[in-house]
């Protein structure tokens, strides 16, 4: 079995030269690449720049090496075609089926998936006709990755910017890794919850918890690449920003509650993978809680956080949302587990044991998916990413599904 064949498109915008260092990733990854560029992309970044790095000729032009019908031949043989950037005009191009160019005749003879990272100024994205056009895109099946939010051209600042060059090659290679040209959570959102609250005792000091929020972001990767609008909560982790998800930063089990419940109200899914502290300092020193010779310190009251799990499960904000948690147990893991999902009250809960070795901070996983309809799913030791590909393939057929 040969290289896989990517297309990567390039449009004329000025984050053209962040897809050089995307380009890298997919040849050194052992992917076989062919660059088609715009020609107003051309301005930003040469030709001869394309095919240096990619190892093959950068196609330009609908006119060259016409005897190889170019304009047919590399997208039907192509197994995903990527466009990064996507600029605003690309976009309505690709949404109504126009073909002035290479890259667009590739498109539309592509049978392959095709992934869009689209980069503008704010107003361009937030303009109807490019919502509607991403609309469009995404109801045909394209992957159009959110971009992201920071520094524009010039002074502005907003979303639009092109997302991390590392994060769109994760959404590739989940895409490829999948090969399947429909997404199946496309027209879906999805709320996903990730990392560990911190509750403050003090200015400087604050009870938590050990997770890394790993599992999260890689269930927010998986969605992203399987089509859904994400809405990612995290709280309190150190990782790179998922490519195409809104990212919502908490540091409390309050603000994490707040915002879950804000996302929820229009999500076709809510996943709970954070670690959510069951409690609080019932009080909050507000400077440094100090030592003193010869006394033991004060006891510390603790209140109880709410149990944002079962508040979404037992209101749901639609009609056929599935709600997931996640239990980690150290002890009688499926015992307490089982006793977990009948209390929560949610659709699957996602059972694993967890340790100072186990679980936090890896990048591999193991588990046991819970079912309200009594099933059990057992997911061996591995990736993270495969753990949450395993809890979208239980989430998406249930999703719109009637509830009793």
């Amino acid at each position: 079995m040969g290289k896989p064949k990517v297309v990567l498109g390039v449009s004329g915008g000025i984050a053209a030269y962040k897809a050089c260092e995307l380009l890298r990733r997919l040849t050194e990854s052992g992917h076989d690449v062919r660059v088609v560029p715009t020609a107003a992309s051309l301005n930003f970044v040469g030709e001869a720049t394309w095919a240096a790095l990619s190892g093959n000729p950068a196609s330009t032009e609908v006119w060259e090496s016409v005897h190889e019908v170019p304009h047919v031949r590399i997208g039907q043989s192509a197994d995903l075609v990527v466009v990064a950037p996507a600029t605003a005009d690309m976009l309505a191009k690709a949404a109504h089926g126009l073909a002035d160019d290479l890259l667009t005749n590739t498109l539309l003879t592509a049978r392959c998936p095709v992934v869009f990272a689209p980069a503008m100024h704010t107003e361009m994205w937030e303009h109807p006709a490019t919502r509607e056009n991403v609309a469009t895109l995404r109801r045909r099946g394209a992957v159009v990755i959110e971009p992201a939010v920071g520094r524009l051209t010039g002074k502005d600042t907003g979303k639009g910017r092109l997302p991390d060059p590392e994060e769109i090659f994760e959404v590739c290679a989940r895409v490829l890794a999948r090969g399947v040209a429909e997404p199946d959570l496309a027209g879906r959102h999805v709320v996903i919850s990730a990392g560990g609250t911190r509750e403050p005792l003090d200015p400087v000091r604050f009870l938590g918890n050990r997770s890394s929020g790993k599992q999260g972001y890689a269930l927010a990767r998986t969605a992203v690449a399987r089509g859904a609008r994400v809405t990612l909560v995290s709280a309190n982790t150190a990782l790179a920003d998922p490519a195409g998800v809104d990212l919502v930063r908490v540091g409390t089990a309050l603000q994490l509650r707040e915002a879950v419940l804000k996302a929820a109200a229009d999500a076709d899914a809510v996943v709970m993978a954070a670690a959510v502290a069951d409690f609080r300092p019932a009080e909050y020193a507000g400077g440094k809680i100090k030592k003193k010779d010869g006394q033991e310190p004060a006891p510390v009251t603790l209140v109880r956080n709410p149990d944002i799990l079962a508040e979404i499960s037992a209101d749901r904000a639609r009609e056929g949302q599935i709600v997931v948690g996640f239990a980690a147990e150290t002890d009688d893991v499926l015992a307490n587990g089982r006793t977990k999902l009948l209390r929560k009250g949610c659709d699957l809960l996602v059972v694993n044991e967890v340790g100072e070795t186990k679980t936090f901070g890896s990048e591999e996983n193991e588990a046991v998916i819970l079912s309200s309809d009594g099933s059990e799913l057992a997911v061996p030791y591995g990736p993270k990413e495969t753990l949450a590909d395993v809890i979208w393939d239980q989430v998406a057929p249930r999703i719109g599904v009637r509830r009793a």
